[in-house]
């Protein structure tokens, strides 16, 4: 009697031991979703992109930072980063999301591989003494995340047909607009990986934990 009650107890911590290991390597496994036009709300995708299914990528960019220098693609090559558009006037969403992008800049402060993109959504207002200003009141570590300045109607473009971060149509011209609170993850490849709402904190532990996701799947 007691082996037999001694071999089912053994059993049962066996089952329990595999279960949990089962659990562990299900979690170590977990991908993040790509996201292509098809998979995202259709009123945040620019109308010639809406039925694109496959494929995406971040379209090659052109932007001024803070310094003056000239980012492109080739500056976040082989990098996982979060984008995000702002301006430096915004009294509103704009400051939450920026101490919030500068916590999970000191987060990954000691990654090379992770890094950060801020496009101005005035451009014209935003010259790079204001970008720097701003910078500096924000605690921006330069070699890590860019904030931008440009072609007004680029930086719309790039919201509009690659980071699909805006819910309103428009062309980039005089009287458009945009104001969005999205923060969007990029991986390695330039395919968008997540969207997150940069003012709210859960939505932020939810992307840290998600960028290390994605830096284990680049790893192995």
């Amino acid at each position: 009697m007691c082996r037999k009650l001694y071999s089912s107890y053994f059993i049962a911590i066996l089952m329990i031991i595999i279960g949990l290991g089962f659990s562990c390597n299900q979690v170590s496994q977990k991908q993040l979703p790509v996201y292509n036009p098809i998979d995202v709300n259709p009123l945040l995708v620019d109308k010639s992109k809406q039925n694109v299914d496959e494929n995406h990528t971040i379209a090659n960019f052109s932007l001024t930072n803070q310094n003056g220098e000239v980012i492109t693609q080739e500056d976040y090559r082989n990098k996982v980063y979060v984008a995000d558009f702002i301006f430096t006037r915004c009294p509103s969403i704009c400051p939450i999301m920026t101490n919030n992008m500068a916590k999970i800049q000191n987060i990954f402060k000691e990654n090379d591989d992770i890094k950060f993109l801020s496009m101005s959504v005035t451009p014209v207002i935003d010259s790079v003494s204001v970008l720097r200003d701003y910078a500096n009141r924000n605690d921006v570590i330069d070699t890590k995340w860019n904030i931008t300045t440009g072609s007004k109607k680029h930086i719309y473009e790039l919201a509009r047909k690659s980071f699909f971060a805006v819910v309103d149509q428009g062309d980039g011209g005089l009287q458009d607009f945009i104001h969005t609170e999205t923060f969007i993850l990029v991986d390695t490849k330039k395919q968008i990986r997540g969207f997150y709402d940069g003012t709210n904190d859960e939505d932020v532990k939810r992307l840290v934990r998600e960028i290390n996701v994605l830096i284990d799947e680049t790893n192995n």
